[in-house]
């Protein structure tokens, strides 16, 4: 993936793309086109006088007043010209009005084939204002992004010069345009057969260019012999490719939607299309958007031999079903493979044959369209629009409309009978709704349509007549109001359509609802067509903030903006993204809502778990669930395959070689990015054999083999823990194999069990894809293979760091292409109180990151509408030396800053402003480009989305600059819990829990264990300083003053004893339940005095709950706390000191003969129930005895089951886009190979079989239960526990444990 840009290829990729270049190309197409016209070519909305009329607006022309100028400047003037025909225009110029102080300073621009249903030019990003002039003489030329054909120019003042008015001279610029055009009236077409027949293509070519009022019908359709077909549709406004499949075909089945691009198509203008296919794909553009698509299998070679032009019933001879309904409209240039068809039928080629009126020009009729704009457009009409004869009773109004809102106003108009009522017809929720409110009654409501709001043309009618009212859209009528209520009678005297004139202006008009913000078109009042262009001219009504003759609609949803499957809304003014489903946020959708790696959960103190992994953030892998393992050592990544248990081959029929493939959880690009940022990654490869060689015939020819890497993998010959090419296993890289002149232990092909088993460690040839098996099919071969999970540890990424060590210090690295979406994500630590982070300039857009003060961040940006910034105070310092996270996007619709964990800052987009982040310096790290107000400190895991910056490759070739950062322990050591210590590594840090209870990554997890009454844990405390300090569970204390203790029981039994200290004079500690169910503390401190009890007044503590305790003594005063409730405090009175300690048992006290009658029959109970998290001073006796019972001097008898007895410890750092689920994994029988019976050879596992096993497992695991018992996955190594005997067959117990996922481990121990 390109670290630079981000990409988002898939099934559809839609791009932007450029226009073709002028037909004439370059600077020929650069004529003057107005200098010569003759006035009558010239139209305006008013002139000031004779001398300034629209004739004398030309080019460096003094003529008359020296320029045109209205009557008055305001934004409803106009200047129009008429270039005689259709004429492609790529430049316009502008002057001011010659000797005055009147130019425009901005301006709209219009252009119109008709001189009507003008269309708005848009410059890049949307743009609609053109500068104007700062002088009456200088000219400011602005070349067409793209050009344009059109025949009629029309300029909208927007802004001048304060101190003077209006005036204005035009030149525009280009050349003739010629083509050839045909007209469709939607029932006319016409069918071209190529001749001779061509034969099948691989590449074909299609373009035209269209223009419609219907949202629907079939622009052409193309057939072949093989009766598949490719159509070119309209539908609602959008244009589809569809392929059919047979003659005539119309089912689903048959009828293929391939794409659809484009919207609002039926606007009467012209639009470009060109569809190109290429093999087994095609490529679909509309006014320069392009899709690109896959074509299914079976319509890849086109076959076409006709083509039908303006609808498919051409080919009703073939028995095709045409669409729904023809093209009507203007077609141009329709071109296949470069043959121009229109111009074959206007010749009457023998080829082409007419159907229906065909014109070869553009017939369109004229609809005069008005946009409202915005909250004050309104238009105002009287009663009477067209003059006699009069209106009859009551009202009838009927109009189009077109709007991406789902409310506004259409209609108001006051009852005339007085008494304040009225009417309005308005739409909600996206239906359209009338109310009707007179006095003294109950308003009447009426509704009728839904989703309105789609952005096509619906029809509205409002009929009050004879005493029956009534509201329709789309000719359905809605409700009704009956005949029977002469008094809802409708009249008025005036109409407002859209909204209400500002207040103040003498007109009675009331608008409770919100103003209506679309296109109207067709309006009528009592049955007469309301002429837009009267009103235009003021001749009838008046009007404000409304634009005529035109629909200024726009698509704000084409193209998408809403980045990873987001979908798109709109209103008139923007447009929102739904994330929902996505796994991404943001306005558009564009920033993933999880970690880009296990590390970076750990970082958060999230525990082991699945979690989703987006591996390259807002980048276009998506995101996918994983497991993490996080020990105290390493952080794993694990990903599982379809087959990770030990698989049994056997002979069967045949000589081919046993074959598997591993399809994997994750995606390549994932896997290809997960071992790419790791620091290690392995996979377990073992093979159990028995007469079956491994890798090696005796001739030396390979048998077996694996292939692995990228995509389907390159054939391995090595083995698991041997180095690749040397055709070798782990014995033989070890010298160990049971045959020296073997390889491999399974090569000596002997007849009891054997086992090669290893870890595939070389990245580049993971994740194994298949393996292949060659000696299996020998009487007597028998073997198991077993392919383990993917597992990686050491995100590079989250610790790729620099320390700047100076203010003009930097790295620099290639621009940053971010045009339409950014996001930048980092950490910093540092102790100054400012620096920039990170810098990009343009010619004058920029983008820029930095500390800006000691407690806040500044992002500051230009995408070309002025600089803006977005900052995030922090109410705290950040200049403290511990890491901060900082999080920015940009985008077409917003940009956010995040810091930590606090609010983000927002800062919207200037509406319909530039939205391209245009930059071409080198972007700039930890500095500016100016080498100011640099950054000091440290800067890591950077990502410019979603893709990792190398900053330490950098960083140790750039002077200033050093690579990696240490003083991790500052800010992440408080996730080190329970005691548990921060140890500082190489670009990572771990928790040491040897001095806690607990164990995990994060010293969280509980030591927890059941005991019996006759279960004994001693810890051999002198033996334990003999042999020195040992991390795993802690040290012998320090002071004999002092101790401190900390544990937690469950427990029904009473009396019983938790806890014994002894030291080698007679002195001893105990913690135990009376038969009063209170805890006692018994200290004999003095040998020569008998031992002073401490009582607690908490009570009912064997009550099989779980119990927390914590002791603490300094010299004679000790304290005890029982859960949540209040310390009590004692006071000692026999001794201070307890030296000498010798041992600590948990239960059952075995070496009693020095205690006291009492004591020594109480430590004879023991303890049933749970202990957990048990702690004496920093000693941990339980933790000693489960996890670390080789390298502890600690004894066990009786049975100990861990387990999770006691309390689950809640991560107080847990954090929210985080998705668990249990995993399961199972214990195997020591003794033979145990295989998933599903993927083994055998398929012959019935009912029977499967009853038969069942009985028998269940009456060997009632038995087994008394002697092992273990769930979950591999543990460490058992302490002491009864080994199995070997049965006749391989043993596979323990090493081939299986790391599947998470579980809780219980173990049993007995001695």
């Amino acid at each position: 993936m390109d670290l630079w840009s981000k990409k988002v290829p898939g099934i559809i990729a839609l791009t932007l793309s450029c226009w073709c270049a002028a037909m004439a190309g370059g600077d020929v197409c650069r004529s003057p086109l107005v200098s010569n016209l003759p006035p009558p070519s010239f139209r305006s909305s008013s002139q000031l006088s004779g001398s300034h009329g629209p004739g004398f607006a030309k080019l460096n022309r003094r003529e008359g007043a020296g320029g045109w100028s209205p009557r008055s400047s305001d934004r409803y003037q106009w200047l129009e010209v008429d270039l005689g025909g259709r004429t492609q225009i790529t430049a316009v110029a502008t002057q001011g009005r010659y000797g005055s102080s009147d130019w425009l300073t901005a301006y709209l621009l219009m252009f119109s084939d008709t001189g009507h249903n003008w269309k708005q030019h848009r410059q890049e990003d949307n743009i609609g204002a053109f500068a104007g002039n700062s002088n009456a003489d200088s000219v400011v030329q602005h070349k067409l992004r793209h050009p344009v054909i059109a025949r009629y120019v029309r300029l909208f003042p927007l802004d001048w010069n304060p101190h003077g008015r209006i005036g204005l001279r035009l030149e525009t610029y280009g050349c003739p345009y010629d083509s050839d055009v045909v007209s469709f009236d939607g029932h006319s077409s016409f069918l071209y057969r190529w001749s001779p027949r061509p034969r099948q293509a691989t590449r074909t070519s299609i373009s035209l260019k269209f223009k419609t009022l219907r949202n629907s019908g079939t622009l052409l359709r193309a057939e072949g012999r093989s009766e598949h077909s490719l159509t070119l549709e309209l539908e609602k406004g959008k244009l589809l490719v569809v392929l059919r499949k047979g003659a005539g075909s119309s089912s689903p089945d048959g009828r293929h939607r391939l794409v659809s691009l484009g919207s609002l198509l039926d606007d009467q203008h012209w639009h470009r299309v060109a569809v190109e296919h290429h093999g087994d794909h095609l490529n679909l553009t509309v006014d320069g958007s392009t899709a690109w698509v896959q074509i299914p299998p079976g319509f890849t070679l086109w076959d076409h031999d006709q083509m039908s032009v303006g609808g498919d019933r051409g080919l009703a001879a073939r028995g095709a079903v045409g669409s729904d309904g023809n093209f009507c409209g203007c077609l141009e240039n329709v071109r296949y493979n470069g043959v121009n068809l229109v111009d074959l039928a206007r010749q009457s080629d023998q080829r082409v044959t007419v159907k229906g009126n065909v014109t070869f020009s553009c017939v369109e009729p004229v609809f005069v369209a008005m946009t409202f704009t915005g909250p004050q457009s309104f238009l105002r009409l009287p009663r009477a629009t067209g003059g006699p004869p009069p209106a009859p009773p009551g009202v009838a109004v009927a109009l189009q409309f077109r709007t991406w809102n789902r409310a506004g106003l259409l209609l108001t108009f006051d009852l005339p009978s007085g008494g304040g009522g009225a009417v309005w017809l308005y739409l909600s929720k996206a239906a359209l709704r009338l109310r009707v409110h007179k006095p003294g009654r109950a308003p009447l409501e009426l509704s009728a349509g839904s989703a309105l709001n789609d952005g096509q043309w619906h029809s509205a009618a409002l009929v009050s007549r004879r005493g029956h009212l009534s509201v329709a859209v789309d000719g359905d009528e809605g409700s009704a109001a009956g005949r029977a209520s002469p008094s809802f009678d409708v009249t008025a005297a005036q109409l407002f359509f859209g909204g209400c004139p500002a207040e103040g202006s003498g007109h009675e008009c009331s608008n409770p609802f919100d103003a209506f913000q679309g296109c109207v078109r067709l309006l009528t009042v009592d049955d007469q067509r309301v002429d837009p262009i009267e009103v235009q001219r003021r001749l009838i009504g008046s009007y404000g903030h409304l634009q005529i003759d035109v629909c200024g609609i726009i698509d704000r949803c084409s193209p998408n903006h809403c980045e990873h499957g987001g979908g798109c809304s709109q209103s008139w003014t923007t447009f929102h993204c739904n994330c929902s489903g996505s796994s991404y946020g943001g306005a558009t959708c564009h920033t993933s809502i999880y970690e880009q790696s296990c590390e970076a959960y750990k970082h958060r103190g999230n525990t082991s778990g699945y979690y989703y992994i987006d591996v390259d953030g807002s980048g276009p892998i998506g995101p996918q669930l994983i497991y993490c393992d996080m020990t105290e050592d390493e952080t794993w990544t694990v990903i599982q395959h379809n087959n990770t248990e030990l698989t049994r081959v056997r002979p069967s029929a045949g000589r081919a070689p046993h074959a598997a493939r591993f399809a994997y959880a994750s995606g390549d690009g994932q896997l290809a990015a997960v071992i790419g940022q790791s620091e290690h990654c392995e996979q377990e490869l073992t093979y159990r054999c028995r007469r079956s060689r491994l890798l090696h015939a005796p001739d030396g020819s390979a048998l077996s083999w694996w292939a692995g890497g990228p995509g389907e993998g390159r054939r391995q010959t090595h083995w698991g823990g041997a180095a690749p090419g040397s055709r070798q296993c782990a014995c033989g890289r070890q010298g160990s194999c049971v045959e020296p002149h073997h390889g491999c232990n399974c090569d000596a092909d002997r007849t009891e069990w054997a086992n090669d088993s290893g870890l595939l460690t070389h990245k580049e040839t993971l994740p194994v894809r298949s393996l292949v098996l060659g000696d299996v099919q020998r009487p007597g071969s028998e073997g198991a293979y077993r392919v383990g999970p993917l597992r990686c540890h050491g995100d590079k990424s989250v610790w790729n760091a620099a320390f700047f060590d100076q203010e003009t210090s930097y790295l620099h690295f290639p621009t940053f292409h971010g045009e339409l979406s950014a996001d930048i994500s980092f950490l910093f630590k540092t102790t100054s109180s400012s620096g920039v982070f990170l810098e990009n300039l343009g010619i004058k857009d920029f983008i820029r990151i930095e500390l800006s003060s000691p407690t806040e961040v500044l992002f500051s940006f230009d995408v070309g509408n002025g600089p803006l910034a977005v900052g995030v105070s922090a109410g705290f310092p950040l200049d403290d030396g511990r890491w901060h996270r900082v999080r920015a996007e940009r985008n077409v619709k917003e940009a956010s800053l995040r810091l930590d964990g606090l609010p983000a800052a927002t800062q919207d987009a200037p509406a319909d402003g530039h939205v391209h982040l245009q930059l071409n310096s080198q972007l700039f790290i930890g500095g500016t480009a100016s080498r100011q107000r640099g950054f000091r400190g440290c800067i890591r895991a950077l990502r410019l989305n979603g893709a990792t910056v190398d900053l330490e490759a950098r960083a140790r070739i750039t002077p200033g600059v050093e690579a990696g950062c240490p003083g991790h322990c500052s800010s992440y050591g408080p996730l080190c819990q329970n005691r548990g210590r921060c140890v500082e590594g190489t670009g990572r840090f771990s928790c040491d829990c040897g001095p806690s209870a607990y164990t995990g990554a994060f010293c969280d997890r509980e030591v927890s264990a059941t005991l019996k009454s006759g279960t004994s844990v001693s810890y051999a405390l002198d033996q334990r300083a003999a042999n020195g300090p040992n991390g795993s569970d802690g040290a012998p204390p320090s002071s004999p003053g002092a101790e401190n203790i900390s544990l937690s029981f469950r427990t029904n039994q009473s009396p019983a004893l938790l806890l014994y200290v002894a030291s080698h004079r007679g002195e001893y500690l105990a913690l135990l339940l009376n038969k009063h169910d209170k805890l006692e503390v018994r200290y004999r401190l003095d040998g020569s005095k008998s031992a002073e009890t401490l009582h607690s007044k908490v009570r009912n503590l064997a009550n099989g709950h779980l119990h927390t305790v914590t002791i603490s003594r300094l010299a004679d005063a000790v304290s005890l706390q029982i859960d949540q409730n209040s310390k009590e405090d004692f006071n000692l009175t026999t001794g201070v000191e307890f030296s000498g300690i010798r041992l600590l048992v948990l239960g059952r006290v075995h070496d009693s003969g020095a205690l006291d009658p009492e004591m020594a029959r109480l430590a004879s109970l023991g303890f049933a129930g749970c202990l957990s998290a048990v702690l004496f001073n920093s000693v941990s006796p339980l933790k000693a005895a489960l996890l670390h019972p080789d390298t502890s001097p600690v004894t066990v008898t009786g049975p100990l089951v861990q387990s999770i007895c006691g309390s689950t410890s809640t991560n107080p750092h847990a954090a929210e886009p985080t998705h668990h689920q249990s995993g399961q994994s199972g214990s195997v029988e020591a003794g033979r190979p145990v295989v998933n019976a599903v993927r083994g050879d055998s398929a012959l596992i019935g009912g029977l079989i499967t009853l038969a096993i069942f009985v028998t497992a269940s009456a060997l695991a009632a038995t087994a239960r008394f002697l092992h018992r273990r769930q979950g996955t591999c543990p460490g190594r058992d302490i002491k526990t009864v080994k199995p005997e070997d049965g006749p067959e391989l043993p596979l117990g323990g090493q081939t444990c299986s790391h599947n996922g998470p579980s809780e481990n219980q173990k049993e121990y007995f001695i």
